[in-house]
């Protein structure tokens, strides 16, 4: 899976700056942009969604530096490293054990192992492999599954949920409400649930499946 974040494109130009010895402003009004092209502040819209750089802005930004698209592109995938990160992984069956998580849905503790993974740009992301059949056709026995406990969740996407009792399960998101959240199951042999909030632990966005 090779998508590009937009904090990866963001980085890379922040990276190309610093190699030209320069600010993200500095850069911009080297490249005869407006000096705020590139400020923290213009990479999210005012509605809160990300803000992509332009193309153009790119090219004059290569231009400026004397720097090749090829070059650009290392920066992307941070050159020497690939963009792997390790994140934590557990198995499913496992999840529900106690001690596991934080409060907060976070991977804590012992009995998490490593694998490596395309960046994530949650540094709390966390894998969970599939164990048995009860998610088919969504995910299957052996699958690994990203969870991002940062990611904002929205309605339609597939989610883990953990309750106060230790059960883990993973949905697609029907509805949320301040008291009540509605889940619909993966495999139409599962019914679907609606938990009242106060039984929720936390709710975390599944990012990624491996397929």
């Amino acid at each position: 899976m090779a998508m590009l974040t937009h904090n990866q494109i963001w980085t890379a130009l922040d990276r190309l700056a610093a190699r030209a010895k320069l600010t993200p402003s500095g850069l911009a009004k080297k490249a005869g942009l407006d000096p705020t092209t590139f400020n923290k502040s213009k990479r999210v819209t005012p509605e809160g969604r990300p803000r992509w750089p332009s193309t153009e802005s790119v090219a004059k930004s290569l231009q400026a530096t004397n720097t090749k698209i090829d070059m650009f592109v290392s920066l992307i995938t941070d050159g020497s490293k690939s963009a792997m990160n390790n994140v934590p992984v557990i198995g499913f069956a496992q999840a529900g054990a106690g001690g596991l998580f934080d409060d907060g849905g976070l991977p804590v503790g012992k009995g998490w192992d490593e694998i490596a993974f395309p960046a994530v740009s949650d540094e709390h992301a966390y894998a969970l492999e599939i164990s048995g059949d009860s998610m088919k056709p969504a995910y299957r026995n052996g699958d690994v599954i990203i969870v991002s406990p940062g990611a904002t969740v929205h309605k339609g996407d597939r989610v883990v949920v953990k309750t106060k009792d230790g059960e883990v399960l993973v949905k697609e998101l029907k509805r949320k409400t301040a008291k009540a959240i509605e889940l619909k199951s993966l495999n139409a042999e599962h019914r679907d649930r609606t938990l009242p909030m106060s039984d929720v632990e936390w709710v975390a966005r599944i990012v990624w499946a491996s397929q």
